[in-house]
């Protein structure tokens, strides 16, 4: 799938299934909170933190999934084509981060 193809699918969905999109607030709220499930999730598994009984039901992918679709609501209903948006930053580090990391002596 592409990424055109999954903000139409989101889209789709989003008109026949959810109703209609919350408002961009409410989904950057959501978005936040995604990301602090998506957060969770690392801390636990790559990180020093333990996984609590109820964390162990969560899948990573999953939390990912869930960030990607709640970014594609909010690139829906304000107009932005991820495609679009995508190429241009890819653009924009290439000019910018051309030699940057290379030149990182942390990274070294």
């Amino acid at each position: 799938m592409t990424i055109d193809e999954a903000q139409e699918e989101v889209d789709q969905w989003i008109k026949t299934v959810g109703v209609r999109y919350f408002s961009e607030l409410t989904n950057m709220a959501i978005l936040t909170e995604e990301v602090g499930e998506l957060a969770r999730i690392i801390a636990r598994k790559y990180g020093e933190q333990s996984f609590k009984e109820s964390d162990k039901k969560h899948d990573l992918s999953d939390e990912m999934a869930d960030v990607l679709w709640v970014l594609i609501c909010l690139a829906n209903q304000t107009g932005v084509n991820l495609t679009d948006a995508l190429k241009k930053n890819f653009e924009k580090k290439n000019v910018r981060d051309a030699t940057r990391h290379k030149e990182n002596q942390k990274l070294k």
